[in-house]
């Protein structure tokens, strides 16, 4: 069985150097090869097709990892492939729903190998992450993301102060503080304070008060 695989890049080199070698494998051929997040889907509006996309998170217009659910919805694997390699960029991707990640330092084999296994089912992550998940600290590393300010925002959070209270403490407007607390919630995905609290005491970042 041939797997068809779709190419999403920006970089017109790196493209070509992949071309050679999906199409040096008899059982993988290239369906489609774009550029930005544009053209793919007006090709995923148009009916396109194929088993497995190698999707960079870099693109010209915004960020590869925008396109996931396009491709998910149509039933087509997402393999991560990109020079990202932060734990917390590596879990944006899992909790997007990627297949595999993959860096683009592997060696060759390892990329025709990947589109194997998850075209099979599998999926196919770094063994830092995969020894990460195993112990439980993958998301832990959810708040490396964070600035120092951030960090000491949810630390007060965590404690159950009140936007007005952490700006007393800190020196800081009422509205720096909801600013920060905003941002924090982008960067966690998360919808409320009170998620940010439970997550920062779940992971043993913040005891609260009460248990110190």
């Amino acid at each position: 069985m041939t797997i068809s695989v779709v190419v999403v890049d920006d970089h017109p080199l790196f493209r070509k150097g992949l071309e050679h070698l999906l199409t040096a494998s008899a059982e993988v051929k290239i369906a489609a090869q774009f550029a930005d997040i544009e053209s793919t889907r007006a090709w995923l509006a148009a009916k396109g097709t194929a088993d497995v996309v190698l999707l960079d998170r870099s693109l010209r217009d915004a960020d590869g990892l925008a396109l996931v659910p396009d491709f998910k919805a149509r039933g087509i694997k997402v393999i991560m492939l990109t020079i990202a390699e932060e734990d917390h960029e590596i879990r944006d991707a899992i909790e997007r729903g990627v297949d595999g990640y993959i860096l683009k330092s592997s060696e060759p084999e390892q990329i025709i190998q990947a589109i194997h296994s998850v075209h099979g089912g599998n999926s196919m992550l770094p063994s830092h992450i995969m020894q990460k998940m195993a112990r439980g600290e993958l998301m832990q590393g959810a708040f490396d993301k964070l600035s120092q300010r951030e960090l000491e925002i949810v630390s007060y959070v965590a404690r159950g102060l009140s936007n007005r209270a952490i700006g007393e403490t800190l020196g800081l407007s009422e509205n720096t503080v909801r600013n920060h607390l905003r941002s924090i919630l982008d960067k966690l995905g998360l919808k409320n304070r009170v998620q940010v609290a439970t997550l920062a005491l779940k992971q043993g970042l913040f005891r609260h008060p009460d248990k110190v």
